[in-house]
């Protein structure tokens, strides 16, 4: 008699194993393909390739419009994928349009008439409200807005402080004891009145318009520089406004700024406290007026030492100003609108 098999397996159970690695083999398949339709999936939500951001002013914010036709943006600030134009006709293909405040003061019909799906409009203003009219009636349309406010959608200030490594102070020689340059000057102005005290205890050298003095654009700087103190006074006092009188005038021009403008503790937003000297640092003009003219040299000396860690960086081209759209808008609120843009900005 033949020995008994020690396993329970024939020939005949070979189909079945077949069967079962078959449907193995099928599940596994289905399963690859619920894989590869799921990444198809994500494949098809992913963003496509992005197109260069196309940037259409509607009006060159300044009386020369320069050649922008090439790709400035990179070439200048190295800021890729921005393409800026002032081609009316590329309207409808424009992510973003630009409108300076000037122009919208003059006509109403300057805009277009209608907004292309998806795209926005900026409202762009580097003065204060006290010289920005005819805002009332701009409801419902604009997105954004670039001013020199820090509660912008776009920031852009006239001038910021940037870290550097120099460790160096450099102070000019000196030779005079306070300067301004003014182009207009209004009697009715806070700045008129602050000056017409002061000039009282102490002497002012006057450059600009205003007195018949006009300073090329290369002779500003050095004009400045031989005065210890600068009269950076702001035309009108608003939060954030402070311009190129602090920055470019003063701090640039190695010089210590005399501000009137926003409070103190604005001022120091931007630049250390003892950068400068705030007209209401003093209980009266005179105070001020002999705190300038018996200030000892290692007391002037310590306005420069914001010098050993910063220098200034000016915003004075606006190619610059408006290739920095491209460097915001991921970060931009999409879909909104301003309700009333008077409102907001003399809120």
């Amino acid at each position: 008699m033949p020995r008994a098999s020690m396993l329970p397996w024939s020939p005949r159970c070979l189909p079945s194993v077949k069967a079962l690695i078959t449907a193995g083999l099928f599940v596994i398949m289905l399963w690859n393909l619920k894989y590869v339709s799921n990444l198809s999936d994500i494949f098809s939500k992913a963003p496509e390739h992005t197109k260069p951001l196309m940037i259409l002013v509607w009006e060159w914010p300044s009386k020369q419009a320069p050649n922008i036709s090439t790709d400035i943006c990179r070439e200048l600030y190295n800021i890729m994928g921005c393409w800026l134009t002032v081609d009316r006709g590329l309207l409808n293909q424009a992510d973003v349009v630009v409108f300076h405040h000037t122009v919208l003061q003059q006509s109403r019909d300057k805009l277009p008439k209608e907004k292309p799906p998806g795209q926005n409009w900026l409202w762009v203003s580097l003065e204060s409200p006290t010289n920005t009219k005819a805002l009332a009636g701009w409801n419902q349309t604009f997105n954004w807005v670039m001013t020199y406010r820090q509660d912008s959608d776009i920031f852009m200030p006239y001038g910021k402080l940037v870290p550097n490594r120099s460790a160096t102070v450099n102070i000019p020689r000196k030779t005079r004891l306070v300067s301004w340059v003014i182009s207009n000057y209004h009697r009715t102005q806070k700045r008129a009145e602050i000056y017409k005290n002061l000039s009282r205890y102490l002497h002012v050298d006057i450059y600009g318009k205003a007195n018949k003095k006009p300073l090329c654009k290369d002779c500003l700087l050095p004009t400045t520089s031989r005065s210890k103190f600068y009269l950076a006074f702001e035309n009108s006092i608003h939060r954030d406004y402070i311009t190129e009188k602090l920055w470019r005038n003063s701090l640039m021009a190695g010089t210590v700024p005399v501000v009137l403008g926003p409070p103190r503790a604005n001022y120091e937003q931007f630049v250390p406290a003892d950068s400068f000297i705030h007209v209401n640092d003093f209980e009266s003009l005179a105070e001020l007026a002999s705190f300038l003219k018996t200030m000892n040299s290692s007391r002037y000396r310590r306005f420069f030492a914001w010098q050993k860690r910063y220098s200034v960086k000016l915003y004075a081209d606006w190619r610059e100003r408006i290739c920095m759209i491209c460097t915001k808008y991921p970060s931009l609120p999409q879909g909104r609108v301003y309700p009333d843009l008077e409102s907001w900005f003399n809120g």
